[in-house]
């Protein structure tokens, strides 16, 4: 009996914990020595590219909370109100954590849900990957600035051209780190978006994005990006019958 009623008081305080329901998000911001009224709003894209607001909030004691309803997740992004930048991250059905950093948003914090999780373990991978890049735009920025103003041709083409070579190296590294991401995470939201730009690209190898597709959780492939890849597979397998003719009764 003291086992059953140990068992029941901890699914009581289980449920309790739980703030979030079905299709629910809450979004538990700090923003750390900012001033109380800066306006916190969380926006979108629509599909021409545009941002819309989708909530407003105010920074109260260096704390914000948002909630809401979501039926997939998303991409979304936080704008505090005189900052340039945008923070990033992936709304969905859960609770997300928000740090901002108020002297660099880009260093700013999102955790909490896992494709949120995913989405920060991602990036580090990926910006490791191109951190050769990175280096040597930085490195060469200053010779760069100094051969365009005095239009120095042989520095500034050989320049492009070591540029163009290591963009090359990282463009290859990127795309395999994007396949062997969307391989082993099929639960990822990520990996839905890596398998819809894969399908953008014309030279796409359709048989693996379409294995990567079949691969994909089912709750994945019914969000818009798995509904997008759905339609694409499709059109791509199925040109050969456009403009087909039918046969006429003779055979002709």
């Amino acid at each position: 009996m003291k086992k059953i009623i140990l068992l029941l008081s901890a699914t009581v305080v289980l449920i309790s914990c739980n703030k979030v329901g079905k299709d629910e998000y809450i979004i538990s911001g700090t923003a750390t020595g900012i001033e109380n009224g800066k306006t916190i709003i969380l926006e979108t894209q629509d599909a021409t590219g545009m941002m819309l607001p989708k909530d407003t909030v105010k920074v109260e004691n260096g704390k914000f909370e948002m909630k809401g309803t979501i039926t997939e997740p998303s991409f979304y992004t936080i704008q505090l109100e005189g900052a340039q930048a945008k923070i990033p991250f992936i709304l969905e059905n859960g609770e997300v954590t928000i740090a901002i950093n108020k002297d660099s948003i880009q260093k700013s914090k999102v955790s909490g849900t896992y494709n949120n999780d995913e989405y920060v373990t991602f990036n580090e991978e990926i910006t490791k990957v191109q951190k050769k890049l990175m280096d040597f735009q930085n490195k060469n920025m200053e010779a760069m600035n100094a051969a365009q103003q005095t239009k120095d041709t042989v520095v500034i083409n050989g320049l492009m051209k070591e540029f163009a070579k290591i963009q090359e190296e990282v463009g290859v590294a990127s795309k395999a780190k994007y396949v062997t991401y969307a391989e082993t995470h099929p639960k990822s939201f990520i990996s839905a978006l890596i398998i819809q730009g894969m399908l953008n690209d014309p030279t796409a190898d359709v048989a693996k994005s379409e294995k990567l597709y079949n691969g994909l959780e089912e709750s994945l492939k019914k969000t818009k990006p798995g509904l997008a890849i759905k339609t694409k597979l499709a059109e791509i397998k199925a040109p050969a019958a456009v403009g087909a003719t039918a046969p006429t009764t003779d055979g002709k």
